[in-house]
C-alpha cells in the first residue's frame, strides 16, 4: 500500500478529469442516476486508466493544485462540446413544436429537470436510444481515454486565449443551429405549405374558421409527416454523433496544442 503513495497524485488527477467529464456528457450526466454510482464508475475507470497512462511523478504543492483546476476544466470542455452538439436534437424538436403548435406545451426532462419541447423531448429519447444501440457510450468513454495521447496530464495550461479554439467552439456552435434546421426542415416546410393552404382557404371561404380548423389539420400533417421523415432524421443524427466524436478531437488537438 506504501508503494502506491507516489502514485497517487497521478490518479488523482486522472480520477478528476473522468469525473468532471462525466458531469456534463450525454448519458453519464443525467440525475437519474445516482451520484454515488457516478462517482464509483469514474474512480474504477481512472483505476483502469492509471495503468495504462503514461504519466510521472507528482508533488503535491503549489503547481499539482494548478493541474488538478486543468484537469477540472478539460473534462467539463469535453462534456461541453459533446452535450452541446447533441443539444440540435432538442432545438430541431423545438423549431418543429412552433410550427405545430406544440410550443407552449413544454414538458421537464427527467433527466437535466430543465424544460423541454414536446418533441424535442421525443427526439432526444429516441436519440439516445440509437446512441446505446450503436455503443456510442463507449465511444464518449473512448475519447476520454485517449485524450491523454492529445493533452498530457503534465500540461500545465489550457490556452484558452488561443483564437483558434475559440473560432473552433463557435463554429460547433453553429454547426449545431444548421443540423437543427436541416433535421426540421422537411416538417417545417410542410406545414409552411398548410398555413399556405389555410390563408388561401381563409380568403375563399370567409366563413370557414381557420384557427378551429388550422390547429388540429397542422398537429395531424405534423405528425405524419414527422412518421414519413423519421428514418431520415434518424440518418442525421446517426452522423450527429460521427460529428461529436469529430469535434471532441478536434478541440483536443487544440487543447493540447498539436
Amino acid at each position: 500500500m506504501l508503494d502506491l503513495l507516489p502514485e497517487f497524485p497521478a490518479f488523482l488527477l486522472i480520477f478528476v478529469r473522468v469525473t468532471s467529464f462525466f458531469l456534463l456528457m450525454p448519458l453519464f450526466s443525467y440525475r437519474t442516476i445516482p451520484t454515488s454510482h457516478k462517482i464509483g464508475l469514474g474512480f474504477f475507470l481512472a483505476w483502469i486508466m492509471f495503468y495504462t497512462v503514461d504519466s510521472p511523478t507528482f508533488e503535491i504543492n503549489g503547481a499539482f493544485y494548478l493541474l488538478i483546476i486543468k484537469e477540472a476544466l478539460v473534462g467539463l470542455v469535453l462534456g461541453f462540446i459533446a452535450y452541446l452538439i447533441l443539444s440540435a436534437v432538442q432545438i430541431a424538436g423545438g423549431l418543429i413544436d412552433f410550427q405545430m403548435g406544440f410550443a407552449i406545451a413544454n414538458v421537464i426532462d427527467p433527466q437535466t429537470g430543465a424544460q423541454s419541447p414536446l418533441m424535442g423531448q421525443y427526439l432526444y429519447t429516441i436519440s439516445l436510444l440509437l446512441l446505446l444501440a450503436v455503443n456510442g457510450h463507449h465511444l464518449l468513454l473512448d475519447g476520454i481515454f485517449y485524450s491523454y495521447q492529445f493533452i498530457p496530464i503534465e500540461q500545465a495550461w489550457i490556452p484558452f486565449g488561443d483564437e483558434n479554439i475559440a473560432e473552433f467552439v463557435t463554429r460547433s456552435f453553429n454547426s449545431m443551429f444548421v443540423i437543427a434546421f436541416q433535421m426540421s426542415i422537411p416538417v417545417v416546410a410542410c406545414l409552411f405549405l398548410v398555413d399556405v393552404a389555410l390563408g388561401i382557404v381563409a380568403r375563399t371561404v370567409p366563413q370557414l374558421n381557420v384557427f378551429v380548423v388550422g390547429l388540429p389539420l397542422k398537429i395531424g400533417v405534423g405528425l405524419i409527416v414527422l412518421i414519413i421523415v423519421m428514418g431520415v432524421l434518424m440518418l442525421s443524427v446517426s452522423q450527429l454523433f460521427e460529428m461529436m466524436l469529430t469535434t471532441m478531437r478536434g478541440l483536443m488537438d487544440l487543447i493540447g496544442g498539436a
